[in-house]
C-alpha cells in the first residue's frame, strides 16, 4: 500500500520564481522521500519552467498569469486524474519550510482542509498596520464559519485530503484572494472539517515579494470585500462518490 507521502501532491505555483525555485523542489525531495511535486507555471516570462523540469518536478504551464487560485486549480485536477488522494500548496519562494508538511498530513488523518498558521505559537513571523488587522478580522468571521478557532486565514501553506481535493478541482476559486479567503467559505459550506497546525516561515529565496507595502492599506479593503462576497455565493455541495456495489 503506499505510503503518505506517495499518496500526496505538493503543489507549487510560480511566477517568475527562477531564482528560487529549483532550490525549493530539491529541498521537498529531500525531506519528503516518495512525495510528487507540480509545478504550476502561471505564465512566467523567466526560466522558471528550465529551474523547475532541472530540479525533477513535473511543470504544468498556463499560457498567461491566472493567479494563485487558477494555478491552484489545476493542481487538484492534476490530483484527481493521476490518483493522489491528498494535495498539499506550497510556496515556490522558499518561505514554506517542507519539513511542516508532515505534521499537515497526519492532521489531515480528522481534518479535511489543514491550514499551516503563522501566528500559532512557531517562530517570528510578524505582520503590522492594515494588513494586520485585516487578518484578525478575517479570523475572526472565518473561525466562526468553520466553528473552529483559526488565526491565519491567509495562509497559503495548506493541504487538502481527499473530500476537499474533490470539491476544490471543480470549484476552486481564482479572483483575488479567493484561494484562501473563499476557498475556506467554500469548504466550511460543504461541511469539511478545517483545523489548523502551527507552523514557521522563511524569508524568501529569492523573487520579489507579491504584495506592496505601499498598498497594504488597499489590501485591507480587498480582503474585507472578497470576504463579503464569498458570504454572499450560494453554498457549494460536496458530492461523494457513490460506494461500489
Amino acid at each position: 500500500m503506499p505510503s503518505l507521502l506517495e499518496r500526496t501532491l505538493i503543489v507549487m505555483p510560480a511566477f517568475n520564481e527562477e531564482d528560487a525555485v529549483r532550490q525549493v523542489v530539491l529541498e521537498v525531495f529531500a525531506k519528503l522521500p516518495g512525495v510528487s511535486c507540480l509545478v504550476v507555471d502561471d505564465g512566467s516570462s523567466d526560466r522558471t519552467v528550465e529551474e523547475a523540469t532541472a530540479a525533477g518536478a513535473v511543470v504544468a504551464r498556463l499560457p498567461f498569469n491566472l493567479g494563485v487560485g487558477g494555478a491552484m486549480r489545476v493542481g487538484f485536477r492534476y490530483a484527481i486524474d493521476h490518483g493522489f488522494e491528498n494535495v498539499v500548496q506550497v510556496d515556490s519562494d522558499g518561505q514554506h519550510d517542507p519539513s511542516n508538511v508532515v505534521a499537515l498530513l497526519e492532521r489531515l488523518q480528522t481534518a479535511d482542509l489543514v491550514l499551516g498558521a503563522r501566528f500559532a505559537g512557531e517562530g517570528d513571523y510578524t505582520v503590522r498596520g492594515p494588513r494586520r488587522w485585516a487578518m484578525v478580522v478575517l479570523s475572526t468571521f472565518l473561525s466562526s464559519t468553520a466553528r473552529t478557532k483559526l488565526t491565519d486565514t491567509t495562509s497559503g501553506f495548506r493541504a487538502s485530503g481527499p473530500r476537499a481535493v474533490r470539491l476544490f478541482a471543480e470549484h476552486y476559486p481564482a479572483e483575488y484572494l479567493g484561494d484562501t479567503i473563499e476557498s475556506l467559505v467554500i469548504a466550511a459550506r460543504a461541511k469539511c472539517v478545517i483545523a489548523q497546525v502551527p507552523v514557521s516561515m522563511r524569508a524568501r529565496a529569492g523573487g520579489k515579494p507579491s504584495h506592496d507595502p505601499f498598498k497594504a492599506a488597499a489590501y485591507l479593503g480587498r480582503a474585507t470585500m472578497a470576504l463579503f462576497f464569498a458570504l454572499m455565493r450560494p453554498p457549494v455541495p460536496l458530492h461523494e462518490p457513490e460506494l461500489e456495489r
